[in-house]
Parts: structure tokens; sequence; C-alpha cells
């Protein structure tokens, strides 16, 4: 996994990617803000969600509303995602839409200024950077938060709805389309003396088809 410092600082962000922003327009006048809006396909690899259950499919329409506002310490970015998440019923297990609101905030900060906006010093401590995002010759990537706030947006136990039966244990029927399915229990104290029931019953008719003992010898007679 890539830290959000070094994701920053080593990976050369190229301004051609949708998710990539400019903020040098702002400059480093604390106050400054930028609004702007854009649409832009949902990233993949991974799914932009909950991998497996729910998710926005790569390529699918994803519509952004920014304001990045200018700090002492760097940028910070207010902003919500939105995008229809597509995945499966985890009671019925039927296809289902959800329309997502995803809403965030981050602060991306100046390489050369610490937490409280001052040039940062050699005797700063490098791992409290791995939890911090970094403008790059002022643009920032958004795919990294954006990822988290669509994954806290999405529902982590989708249903079609909040009445869904779901599925017969037994068979695995739709319920909600048989809402009178059920199967007879039989107790399994019982059963054992059922199973002896009818061995008997099988026997009783099994004599009703002979002739009663001793009847040939008093013919022969």
């Amino acid at each position: 996994m890539i830290s959000k410092a070094g994701n920053a600082l080593n990976g050369h962000l190229d301004h051609r990617n949708p998710l990539v922003f400019d903020t040098r327009e702002l400059g480093r006048r604390p106050g400054a803000l930028k609004r702007l809006s854009r649409s832009v396909e949902a990233p993949g690899s991974p799914v932009l969600g909950i991998d497996g259950v729910i998710g926005v499919p790569e390529g699918a329409p994803l519509e952004l509303d920014l304001r990045l506002e200018s700090v002492m310490e760097g940028v910070l970015v207010t902003g919500t995602a939105r995008a229809t998440a597509e995945g499966e019923c985890v009671r019925c297990l039927e296809p289902l839409t959800v329309e997502v609101d995803a809403d965030f905030q981050e602060m991306f900060s100046y390489p050369d200024a610490d937490d409280r906006g001052r040039p940062a010093g050699p005797a700063d401590d490098a791992e409290d950077d791995e939890d911090r995002f970094f403008l790059e010759d002022g643009l920032f990537d958004l795919e990294s938060v954006l990822r988290d706030a669509v994954v806290l947006a999405l529902p982590m136990q989708p249903v079609c709805k909040e009445t869904c039966a779901g599925l017969c244990s037994e068979c695995g029927i739709r319920l909600d389309e048989n809402p009178g399915h059920h199967h007879d229990a039989v107790d399994i104290r019982w059963a054992a003396l059922q199973g002896l029931a009818e061995t008997v019953q099988d026997g009783e008719k099994d004599n009703m088809g002979g002739a009663e003992p001793g009847v040939d010898e008093k013919q022969e007679k």
C-alpha cells in the first residue's frame, strides 16, 4: 500500500488525470477560495466501494462539487461526490442500485510546511507524514480521499427493501414472491417412532395379502 505522503511526493501527478486538481491559482494567500464542479468516470481496480458487495462500476458517471480554500499549511478541500452504486441484496441476492452522496473534507499540505504552517525542520518525524496528504507542484490527487468517502457512504449490508423477506433457508425460494411458502417441521424426538409406525403399517399390509395360518392344511384334509 502506498502511503499518502509517498503518493503525493513521489507519484509525479498527471494533470490530465480527471481526479487530479490544480490549486496554483489560489497561491498561498490564506482565505483564497475556489469552487468547481467536475463530471468524471469512476475509477476501477479496485471498485469504488465495497469489493464483492456494492460499488460504483468502473466508468460510471461521478459528479464532484468541490470547495478549495487556501490556509496557512496548505489547501483545505471540502466536497461531495454523487454516483449510482450497484450490488445485490444480502437477503434475496437480487440486483439493486443505491444513489450515493459522499461528503468529504481533507487537508492537502504544502511539502515544506508542518502542521503549524511553518517550514518543516529536519527533526520532524517522517512517520507523521504517513497520515497526511501533500500537494505536488500545486496539484493534488483526490482518488484516495474519494474512495474512503464512498465506502463510508455505502450500506455495509445492502437490501432491495427494508421489508425483504429473503430466501427460504431450506429450498432457496424467494419468500416475497411466495408469501405462503413453508415446510412442515417434524419434531426430531418423534422421528424414530414415526419410522417404527410406518414399518408396522407396511407389515400389516403384507399379511393382509396372504391366507390365514392353517387354512391350507384344512383344505388338503
